[in-house]
C-alpha cells in the first residue's frame, strides 16, 4: 500500500526522514569516547583489585601502619583520618556554599559591580590547581593563624578547595526550580525567606546533594595540598580531635607505593580499593537523598 499524495505532486506525504551523515558520525564518536573511558576505568579497577586482593581482609582497617612488616600493616589511622578530614570539610564548606548560592541567586543584584566580581572569582577559583590551596593553607592557616599541621588546618584548606564547586552546583539546582513555585508562594502571602526555606530549598536538594558529594569526593582523593600541610605518611594512632595530627588514605597510599618492596605495593592497591569503597558509600548516600527528595514538575 503506497502513501497518499497531494494533487499535482509526486512525492508521498509519508516519507521517511533521512538522518544526516554528520549526526551518525558524531553519535558514533560519542559512543567511542564513552567506550574508551569505561574501558580504562574497568581496566584500572580490575588491576587494583587483582593486585590488592591478598590484603583485602580485616587487617587492612584494623591494624596500624608498619614500616618493617607489610604483612601486618594496615590503614586504620589513615581511614579514621580521612573520615575526620572529610567530615569536617563538609561541616565547613556545605553551609557556606549553600548560603552563598542562595545569596547570589535570590538576593544579589547582578547590576552591582561587586556581585559580578564575586561570580567571576568563584568561576576562577574552581580552576585553580589544588597545590596552590596547599600553599595558601600552609602560609595563612597553619602558620598565620597558628593552627599548625592539624585536622582543622586540613579541613579548612580542603573546604576552600571545593567551595566553588559547591556554590556553582547549588546555584544551578536553585535556578532549576520553576519560577511558578515562587510565584504561587508569594501569591499565598509567604515572605521571600519563607519561600526560599519551604519551597525552593526542598526542591533544590537533589541537585545540591549531587554537587556536594562530587565536591567531597574530590576532597577525599586529594593528597598534594595535605602533603604541604604536614600530612604524615606514618601515623600509629587514631585522631582524637581537630587539633590532632593525622594522615589520610591518599597520603598513606603514596607512602606505601614509594617503598621498594612488592608487599607494600600490594598493600597500596588494597588501600585504593578501601578508598573507593568509602567514596562509593558517600555517593550512595547522596543518591538516596536525591531520590527521596526529587520532585517532577
Amino acid at each position: 500500500m503506497t502513501a497518499p499524495t497531494l494533487p499535482g505532486r509526486r512525492e508521498p506525504l509519508l516519507t521517511r526522514r533521512r538522518v544526516p551523515w554528520g549526526d551518525i558520525v558524531f553519535k558514533l564518536l560519542l559512543r567511542l569516547c564513552l567506550l574508551v573511558a569505561v574501558a580504562f576505568l574497568v581496566t584500572l579497577l580490575v588491576y587494583v583489585v587483582y593486585k590488592g586482593w591478598s590484603r583485602l581482609d580485616p587487617r587492612l582497617w584494623e591494624n596500624f601502619p608498619s614500616i618493617r612488616r607489610p604483612e601486618r600493616a594496615g590503614a586504620k589511622s589513615a581511614l579514621f583520618g580521612s573520615l575526620w578530614v572529610i567530615g569536617m570539610t563538609a561541616v565547613f564548606c556545605l553551609p557556606v556554599g549553600i548560603l552563598g548560592a542562595i545569596y547570589l541567586e535570590e538576593y544579589a543584584d547582578h547590576r552591582r559591580w561587586y556581585n559580578r566580581l564575586i561570580e567571576l572569582n568563584i568561576a576562577n577559583l574552581a580552576a585553580i590547581p589544588s597545590i596552590v590551596y596547599g600553599i595558601l593553607g600552609l602560609g595563612i592557616i597553619a602558620r598565620g593563624f597558628g593552627f599548625g599541621t592539624t585536622i582543622l588546618t586540613a579541613s579548612i584548606t580542603l573546604s576552600l578547595l571545593v567551595l566553588p564547586i559547591v556554590i556553582i552546583a547549588s546555584r544551578e539546582a536553585i535556578r532549576a526550580v520553576p519560577g511558578e513555585i515562587r510565584s504561587a508562594s508569594y501569591g499565598l502571602g509567604a515572605t521571600k525567606w519563607q519561600t526560599i526555606w519551604r519551597q525552593v530549598l526542598p526542591s533544590a536538594i537533589p541537585g545540591m546533594a549531587t554537587g556536594s558529594i562530587l565536591a567531597l569526593s574530590r576532597a577525599a582523593g586529594e593528597a598534594a595540598p595535605l602533603l604541604l600541610l604536614g600530612g604524615l605518611t606514618y601515623v600509629a594512632y587514631v585522631p582524637d580531635g581537630l587539633l590532632s595530627g593525622y594522615t589520610v588514605l591518599p597520603i598513606q597510599i603514596y607512602g606505601w607505593i614509594s617503598q621498594s618492596r612488592e608487599a607494600f605495593h600490594d598493600l597500596s592497591s588494597a588501600a585504593i580499593v578501601l578508598l573507593l569503597v568509602v567514596i562509593i558509600a558517600m555517593n550512595s548516600i547522596a543518591i538516596y537523598v536525591r531520590n527521596r527528595s526529587q520532585k517532577r514538575w
